[in-house]
């Protein structure tokens, strides 16, 4: 690829679909997770590349391993967890090696931005012997991209590049370079290899001894590797570090010696030790695990680390600096970091699952919850989800529940999940509540769209992610065709027809769904266009609070301002907030809720 003149400001996430396009990528699939969604979302604009909302993550490598196996340069992209999702072909694709070049994204979310745990998937690396590389900007993130492909289609493997919250959302400059598509595309075509292909035991066995021939090979060219880089500058304190953590130390302490890791699997051995050797102090910097360091320690050398470096959390310019400050470095830079306020998150004004969550609030019910921005139903005041643990454990959650429980859980479970998510791992636990003859009550939030990573298309939508028109999937026909009788349809801003059909499913002694369908506040073609702006007539409000349990951030309330009972304390809307879904009115019996003039 030979560089233009051209550079642009591009964040992590922007600059890997530059580099996807840049180095042939044909064939990109994902799962959209905070923080990697944006990497799809930039690469449909680039021409001659196939991109694809998956059901899931399993689905998306599935997906793009058949690519490869056809000869194509394939990305795919997920967050951390998603990782987990596609660890069962992930550990066999180690063994069955790749034709065109297969590089998997994985973006970690240190801090826990936005997951529900901050796993370093640094170790899924070494678990399932698959080199590793980890940009350190954006540049980086681009360039590496094409690196990984190279050195998938060298060594007959997959190859993981990870990034992290930091990398993928932020920005920095990018020199753009011209596409090489012909060269990649031209390799396209289907070779029958079943013994290296088909993972009988026979054929598993010997592919076994492949892999860690390869690791042996992988160790070698990582002492050789061009972004394995030595940056001697004094010999009193060196610092091996990878990714963001590099950008942190050096900002901190730009007059130590660096061993900058490109590749943080496998990592080079000869390139430490020599490294090692020329410093008096060795120091790892790295977010989350010590998986530099224990690696480093295990090769006999003398090295600190997670005694200073927290494990827990993201790291930043301040932590690294305190966390360090017993060793002797000079011109350390001081950072200032601003506080900023807090804002609490909520669900927006209007949201379609407050309806179902003040319901299931007001029958106590045990509710199992799931992934997505429904959860935030777990914030007062609707404390309305119990359990949250993965994408589609709320359906198989219930139905633990209830098969312990019997008749003393009888109107008291309830599981509650999202389109997306129940496309995603909801389907394969509703078949096993339906099978197993359970009576939980689930509730699928339909909302037409991927809400919580910025509405992106799924099966239900009857989109694809290139925008051609395609079938919804029948989420009310689905159950039927499980064997579930009781399905039922609700318009969760109709307060009382939700709280009626909410009532009457959780007494039922057999499964029942109920789904809930309204569209994304956000979305067009949602009621909101239809609805009026709301207020509060102060003359009529008693302040009994009815309308601020729903937890819509448009109602306030004024502790000094009088109702009309005399007493200090009355509702507020906010009309630049409110959008006029009406539920609050349904719930004053003042009727003090009225439309704004």
């Amino acid at each position: 690829m030979a560089e233009t003149n051209r550079k642009q400001l591009l964040s992590g996430n922007e600059a890997i679909a530059r580099g996807a396009y840049e180095s042939g990528v044909l064939f990109a699939s994902a799962y959209p997770g905070t923080p990697s969604t944006e990497i799809l979302e930039n690469l449909i604009s680039y021409d001659g590349i196939y991109c694809e909302w998956s059901p899931n993550e399993k689905v998306a490598l599935e997906v793009g391993v058949g690519a490869c196996y056809a000869g194509a340069r394939t990305l795919v992209a997920m967050k951390h967890v998603g990782v987990n999702v596609a660890a069962d072909p992930l550990f066999t694709l180690s063994y069955t090696g790749i034709r065109g070049g297969l590089v998997l994204i994985t973006a970690d979310d240190p801090e826990l931005h936005s997951s529900q745990n901050e796993q370093d998937n640094r170790n899924y690396a070494k678990f399932a012997k698959v080199p590793m590389l980890e940009p350190s900007d954006s540049q980086e993130a681009k360039d590496y991209v094409a690196l990984a492909l190279d050195i998938s289609e060298r060594f007959d493997t997959p190859v993981f590049l990870r990034s992290t919250t930091r990398i993928s959302h932020s920005q920095s400059a990018v020199s753009l370079a011209e596409p090489d598509r012909t060269t990649h595309a031209d390799k396209v075509s289907l070779v029958k290899d079943p013994e290296r292909l088909v993972m009988l035991p026979a054929n598993a066995r010997k592919r076994h001894v492949v892999v860690e021939e390869r690791m042996e090979r992988l160790r070698e060219f990582a002492d050789d590797f061009s972004e394995n880089v030595i940056e001697m500058i004094n010999t009193d304190v060196g610092i091996i570090t990878a990714g963001i953590a590099y950008q942190y130390a050096k900002e901190i302490f730009p007059n130590a010696s660096y061993l900058k890791l490109g590749m943080v699997y496998p990592l080079p051995e000869k390139l430490i030790r020599e490294f090692a050797g020329k410093v008096k102090k060795l120091l790892v910097v790295e977010e989350l695990d010590p998986f530099i360091e224990e690696q480093v320690r295990g090769m006999g050398i003398e090295v600190s680390g997670k005694d200073s470096i927290p494990i827990l959390g993201e790291l930043n310019p301040d932590i690294v600096a305190s966390s360090l400050d017993g060793y002797v470095f000079t011109e350390q830079v001081p950072i200032e970091k601003p506080e900023l306020p807090p804002r609490p998150p909520n669900m927006c004004p209007g949201c379609p699952h407050r309806g179902v969550f003040y319901a299931l609030s007001k029958k106590k019910a045990f509710v199992t919850g799931d992934i997505g921005c429904y959860t935030l139903a777990f914030l007062p005041p609707l404390k309305a989800i119990d359990t949250c643990l993965c994408m589609g454990a709320s359906i198989g959650h219930a139905v633990g529940i209830d098969k312990v429980m019997g008749e003393e859980g009888r109107g008291k479970v309830a599981a509650v999940i999202g389109d997306s998510t129940f496309f995603h791992s909801g389907i394969t636990p509703l078949m096993d509540a339906a099978y197993n003859k359970s009576a939980a009550t689930i509730c699928i939030l339909d909302n037409r769209t991927t809400a919580m990573t910025g509405a992106q298309e799924n099966p239900g939508t009857g989109k694809t992610l290139m925008g051609r028109d395609t079938g919804r999937v029948d989420i009310p026909a689905l159950a039927k065709s499980l064997g579930i009788n009781r399905v039922c349809t609700v318009d969760p801003y109709d307060m009382k027809g939700t709280m009626d059909v909410v009532t009457e499913e959780l007494d039922a002694d057999e499964i029942s769904v109920i789904i809930s369908e309204a569209p994304c506040v956000l979305l067009r073609g949602a009621k909101r266009e239809e609805w009026d702006v709301l207020t509060v007539d102060h003359s009529k409000c008693t302040g009994c609070k009815a309308c601020i349990m729903l937890g819509c951030p448009a109602i306030g309330w004024d502790s000094e301002g009088e109702n009309s009972k005399g007493r200090k304390g009355r509702a507020v809307i906010d009309e630049m907030l409110c959008i006029g879904c009406t539920m609050c009115r349904q719930l004053c019996k003042f009727d003090a809720i009225v439309k704004a003039p």
